[in-house]
């Protein structure tokens, strides 16, 4: 009885290994791949075409006025009257805030005073030199009349002592009576007084007109200080009106106002700088945007290229715009390196704002109608090619001295080397290449043995490593199975 049980158990048990063998075997024939060859599915191929490259750099940037000015007060004082908020547009010389001003009024009334008082003391030091200027000219006149006078007694002199010779003479030839003498004696002697009197009377006169002139010269200083005072006060009378001005704080641009840093009574204090009261950006007709271009590609960008660009404002508009310069100033944050290029973009319609962020697709080559390969075909490697690699960076390390002294020739040869390997006879064949412009999906063919419709291969067979295509494409959906 329990041999008969014993041989029962086993007969179940190889029944069901039989069914699973059997199991086995209709799935491997059911489900493996049909038709042909291994060497037919191998590859995955693409044809050589015809058609045009774009090439572009993709960067972000940020959408900023051409001209961004802040408005500021260089004065201190209190916050009374607002007249511009956010948004408003300006013009130029506007007055967009007021500060309080009946201090500086004040002072410029006192200085008004002052100014008036200082030009009347002017014009009394020049009174003064008019009076003194009278006064020589009357005391020139003086002198001018005592000098006719000294001469007239000179020449009176001169005659009363002929007068005296003669009867002198007469007398001692007793032709002339002694009184006679006597008289003529006298005149001379009245004579000579008298011209004493007039040479004292010129002196008296100099001594007068050089009085009145250090006088007139006295008189012309206190003008020169009197006028000296006035420009002082003049001048101080513009820094008053100056800071009168400037208790209105205006706008320098025609533009509007983008943010507004003030409130009605607030106390503005511009001691140590002036603080910003408003953010004017200039004519957002213009604008311009600030994007971050990788070291990398920065060679490739030149001003009067063309830009696309989209904001995600408007997710479903493409904007336009060209490279106006690239910034030779380089920023590097985390041991990245890049630069601003500066976009300019025509926004007549003011649908774009300043902030925003737009992703730019800048064109840096295109091409018409040139032979192109996929990109996929270019970075194809057939399994077993890794070492080969190896072996012809070093054989090319040896011939190095060899390409320098050839490089003349190479240097004149545009773009660069490139490899695609095409199927022949079930195996890969290897074409060397020398390429130009990419687009990402693309690369143009400038030279080799490629032709349109000639087909390359892009992907497929076994993986030899991080070169092959296939290395992120998911793998291909198995066959339906075969109906025998």
């Amino acid at each position: 009885m329990t041999a008969r049980k014993g041989f029962g158990v086993r007969r179940v048990w190889w029944l069901m290994v039989a069914i699973v063998a059997a199991a086995g075997m209709a799935g491997f024939f059911l489900w493996r791949p049909a038709g042909g060859s291994a060497s037919d599915a191998a590859y995955r191929l693409a044809a050589v075409e015809r058609g045009p490259i774009t090439a572009s750099v993709r960067a972000t940037g940020t959408l900023n006025p051409v001209t961004t000015v802040l408005v500021g007060s260089q004065l201190s004082g209190q916050v009374v009257e607002i007249l511009a908020d956010y948004n408003t547009p300006v013009k130029e010389g506007q007055v967009v805030a007021r500060l309080y001003s009946e201090q500086i009024k004040a002072r410029r009334d006192a200085a008004l005073a002052d100014l008036a008082q200082a030009r009347a003391d002017r014009d009394t030091k020049q009174a003064q030199i008019e009076k003194a200027r009278a006064m020589l000219q009357r005391a020139e006149a003086v002198a001018a009349d005592v000098a006719a006078q000294r001469d007239r007694a000179q020449a009176q002199l001169l005659d009363a002592q002929r007068n005296f010779d003669r009867q002198t003479e007469l007398v001692a030839r007793a032709a002339a009576t002694q009184n006679a003498l006597d008289q003529a004696k006298t005149q001379l002697d009245v004579q000579k007084a008298t011209l004493a009197s007039a040479q004292a009377q010129i002196a008296s006169s100099k001594a007068e007109a050089e009085g009145l002139r250090a006088d007139l010269a006295l008189a012309e200083a206190g003008l020169k200080s009197a006028e000296a005072l006035i420009l002082q006060r003049e001048a101080k009378l513009r820094d008053i009106e100056i800071d009168l001005a400037r208790t209105e704080i205006r706008s320098p641009v025609d533009g509007v106002v983008v943010k507004r840093d003030i409130e009605l009574g607030q106390t503005v204090a511009a001691s140590l700088s002036a603080p910003t009261l408003f953010t004017i950006a200039q004519d957002l007709r213009e604008i311009d945007i600030y994007a971050n271009i990788d070291e990398a590609d920065v060679g490739r960008l030149k001003p009067g290229q063309p830009v696309s660009f989209t904001v995600n404002a408007y997710p479903n508009r493409t904007f336009a715009g060209t490279v106006r310069m690239v910034r030779l100033g380089a920023q590097t944050v985390q041991n990245v390196v890049t630069y601003t290029a500066v976009i300019g973009v025509q926004n007549t319609d003011l649908s774009l704002l300043p902030g925003m962020t737009a992703n730019l697709q800048i064109v840096t080559d295109e091409r018409d109608d040139v032979l192109r390969v996929p990109n996929a075909a270019l970075r194809f490697r057939p399994a077993g090619t890794v070492a080969a690699a190896a072996r012809s960076a070093a054989a090319d390390g040896a011939d190095a001295p060899q390409r320098r002294r050839g490089g003349t020739r190479a240097a004149a040869d545009p773009g660069m080397e490139g490899r695609v390997y095409r199927l022949v006879n079930g195996a890969p064949e290897l074409v060397p290449l020398r390429i130009g412009v990419t687009d990402g999906d693309y690369t143009e063919v400038l030279r080799g043995s490629l032709k349109e419709g000639d087909t390359v291969i892009v992907g497929g067979g076994a993986r030899s490593g991080p070169q092959d295509d296939d290395r992120q494409r998911p793998s291909p959906r198995p066959r339906p199975p075969r109906m025998f």
